[in-house]
C-alpha cells in the first residue's frame, strides 16, 4: 500500500483540501479531510481497495465489518467488496440512526450481530473518538462481540481536548482497541516536502506550525 498514492487520491477527489478551516474543536487548521466528497463509483471502489490493503497489511481477520452511519456505510460496503475480490469474504453491517419500528425492526442493517463475532469498525477519521464510543455502545447492546480494531483513512495525530494524548491513543487506553490508518498527517507533510502533492509551499509551513501546536507522535 503506497501512502502517497492514497494522499494524491484524496487530493484529486477533493477530499483532502488546504486553506483556513475552523474545526469542531475551534482550532484553526490549514488542511481538512472530508470523506463526504467522494461521489463517483470509481472513487468509492478505489477507496475500498485502500481500506482492504490496510486491513490485510495489519493482519486483522474479522468476521464482520461495521460502518457507523452515515459516512461509515459506504466505507464498510466498499471495503467488503474489495476484500471479496481479493478472496477474503466477510460480512458487513451498519446501523440505522433510528430503530426501525416495523417489519423485522432493529437498528442493524446487514449481518445481524451475535455473540462471539469478530468485528472490525470502518471509519473515516477520528477527531474526538465520539463515533467510536457510540459504535461500541450500539454493538455491545446487541451482542457480546469481539471488537477487534478500527481502520480509518487519516490519523490527524492531534492532542485531544484534555492532556497530551490523541483521541486514538485514548481509544487504545480506554478500550484496548488498535486504530490502523491508511495514512497520517505526517505522511501528508512528507508528500508536500517531496513535491508529490501539488500544494503551495506556504501550506507546508502552516502544516508544520500546526503540528508544533497540536501534534502528538
Amino acid at each position: 500500500m503506497n501512502k502517497h498514492d492514497f494522499i494524491n487520491f484524496m487530493y484529486g477527489a477533493g477530499v483532502l483540501t488546504f486553506g483556513d478551516f475552523t474545526l469542531k474543536s475551534g482550532r484553526k487548521a490549514p488542511y481538512f479531510v472530508n470523506t463526504g466528497n467522494y461521489k463517483t463509483g470509481e472513487q468509492i471502489a478505489k477507496l475500498g481497495e485502500f481500506y482492504a490493503d490496510c486491513i490485510i497489511e495489519a493482519g486483522v481477520k474479522p468476521d464482520v465489518l461495521y460502518g457507523p452511519a452515515y459516512k461509515g456505510i459506504p466505507l464498510c460496503v466498499a471495503t467488503a467488496i474489495a476484500l471479496a475480490k481479493k478472496g477474503i469474504n466477510v460480512d458487513y453491517c451498519f446501523n440505522r440512526k433510528e430503530a426501525k419500528d416495523h417489519g423485522e425492526g432493529g437498528v442493524i442493517v446487514g449481518h445481524q450481530l451475535k455473540d462471539g463475532d469478530k468485528v472490525l469498525i470502518i471509519e473515516d477519521v477520528i477527531t474526538a473518538g465520539t463515533a467510536v464510543r457510540e459504535s461500541l455502545s450500539i454493538i455491545n447492546d446487541i451482542a457480546k462481540v469481539d471488537i477487534m480494531d478500527v481502520v480509518i483513512s487519516i490519523d490527524r495525530m492531534e492532542k485531544g481536548k484534555v492532556g497530551d494524548k490523541s483521541a486514538i491513543q485514548e481509544v487504545k487506553d480506554e478500550f484496548g482497541i488498535n486504530v490502523y490508518n491508511i495514512a497520517s498527517v505526517v505522511d501528508i507533510i512528507e508528500a508536500i516536502k517531496e513535491g508529490k502533492l501539488p500544494v503551495d509551499s506556504e501550506y507546508l509551513d502552516k502544516m508544520i506550525e500546526y503540528r508544533k501546536l497540536y501534534g502528538v507522535e
